[in-house]
Formats: structure tokens, sequence, C-alpha cells
């Protein structure tokens, strides 16, 4: 009896040991997915460099599912990403992600769904086909500025592709235009008044989806930003005020401005070229 009960509890603590460890996300292969994150936000990519640490994490990756270390859906997912940044034109590995991706969802259908959307758009564009969700950007010689790959937009609704967390048609065109809009540093000249920055920004906003220009409220109050890094202090105010008068109601603007004011190295005291402009 002493021997029975001695094997129960053997058996009760193994299993709770074991269990929580079966259902746990592999922790190495969260670590790749955010170094491969972590590396995409960096700027300038070296490229040589990235593609190296790209095949090592995939090769690593290829390790961890022989071995069976890879089980949740966290662990699919992560692990499809790893695969989604294979070599421009290896369908092996887009392939690959789709088919992680599609397990990731069936384990876990908390995971981020667009990138079951993304890796089949890839992996369609590495295989010579048009895309049918809308996530695949290029740019070529003939076209040197970023826009939406071949598309058939006729295989899905916009009901699916919202699902997926691509948004509609008509959202992927906005955002292909936005993408391919000039910044409006280009209408920036530091020898000049910035009066005449401010006349060009009004100007392109009044042209609304004509404008050449990224000119909506966070392209202008990035730009201020790198104003005021590269000692530009009134130029910068006066572009975060000219923000607010453009996007009033954005609570972004007024919070950019106020902190621009109190910015130790700016001015609190208007200058007679604020005072011309806004006053």
């Amino acid at each position: 009896m002493i021997k029975l009960l001695g094997g129960v509890i053997l058996f009760g603590l193994t299993f709770i040991m074991i269990s929580p460890v079966l259902g746990q996300d592999n922790t190495e292969l969260k670590q790749m997915h955010d170094a491969d994150q972590a590396a995409r936000m960096k700027q300038p990519i070296d490229w040589s460099v990235l593609i190296k640490q790209d095949s090592l994490r995939r090769v690593r990756t290829y390790q961890l599912l022989d071995s069976g270390k890879v089980t949740t859906g966290k662990d699919y997912y992560h692990a499809a990403m790893i695969f989604q940044h294979g070599v421009f034109g290896d369908t092996t590995s887009s392939a690959m992600a789709v088919q992680l991706m599609r397990k990731a969802l069936e384990k876990d259908s908390s995971v981020n769904r667009w990138l079951l959307a993304a890796a089949i758009d890839r992996n369609l564009m590495y295989s010579g086909k048009p895309q049918i969700y809308g996530t695949q950007y290029t740019s070529n010689k003939e076209n040197p500025k970023m826009h939406l790959y071949t598309i058939d937009s006729t295989q899905i609704t916009d009901e699916e592709r919202s699902y997926y967390h691509v948004g509609t048609m008509a959202e992927i065109r906005e955002k292909e235009r936005q993408m391919g809009l000039e910044p409006i540093s280009k209408l920036y000249n530091a020898t000049q008044p910035i009066a005449q920055t401010i006349a060009s920004i009004k100007s392109e906003h009044r042209k609304g989806k004509s404008s050449a220009y990224a000119v909506d409220e966070a392209a202008i109050n990035s730009f201020g930003y790198s104003l005021l890094s590269s000692n530009k202090n009134e130029d910068a105010l006066a572009i975060f005020k000219l923000n607010t008068e453009l996007y009033p109601d954005g609570y972004n603007t007024w919070d950019s401005w106020a902190n621009a004011c109190s910015n130790s190295t700016v001015k609190m005291k208007p200058s007679k070229l604020m005072n011309d402009l806004y006053n």
C-alpha cells in the first residue's frame, strides 16, 4: 500500500512538473523572433549582415522543429515569421512560412493572422504569381518608388482581407499612395526663411490626395522633431505650430508643440519670426 501510494504520489508529481512545460512557449524561438524584428527596426539596414543572420535563424528553427521543440501556437507563429524573411525568391522558405502559420492558427486563434495573408502573398510573389491579399510592396528600375506588387483582387473579398487585418482594396490603394509620397523635408531649405516652407506645406495640404508630398499630421510632426534634433529650434516651433493649425483636433500636434516650447534649448518667448508668422 505504501509503495502504491508512493507510486501514485510520484506519478502525480511527475505529471504536474511536465504538463506546464509541454504547453510553454519556446523561449529560444521567441528570442530569435525578437532579434529578427529588432534587426529590421535599425536604419540603415546592412543587408549583407542581416541575410546571414536570417539564414542562421532559419537553420536553428529547422533544428527546433525536427527535435519537437516547436509546440505552441506562438512557437509556430515565431517560426513562421523567421521563414517569412527568407532570401528573395526562396520559395522553400516562403512555403514553409505559410505551412507554419496555418499550424499556428490551428493551435492558437489569438496569434496575429495577418502573417498568414502576408506569407501567402509572398509565396505567390516568389512563385511569379499575383498576390491576392495585398500585403506585398516592391520597387524596381522602372518604378523606384515603393508600390503594390501585382495583385489579383478578384480571388478573395474585402471581407476576408479585413478578417486578416489587411484592409479593403481602397485602404490598400491609399496606403500605396502614401508610401509613394515625397517627404516634406524636401520642401525645406535651411538658408531660406521658414515661412517659405510653411507656405509650401500649406499649398500641398490644400491639394489633398493629389499632393505629391506627405503632409499628414504624423509626417509634419516627425519633420518638426527632425528640425529639433538638428538644433533648428525656431524652425521646429514654427512647424509644430503649423501642425496645430492644419490638424487642430489632433492631440499629438498640441502635445508636440507644448513639448517643444518646454524644451530647455528653445526660447520660451516667441521671437519676432514667430510673431510675424502667427500673430
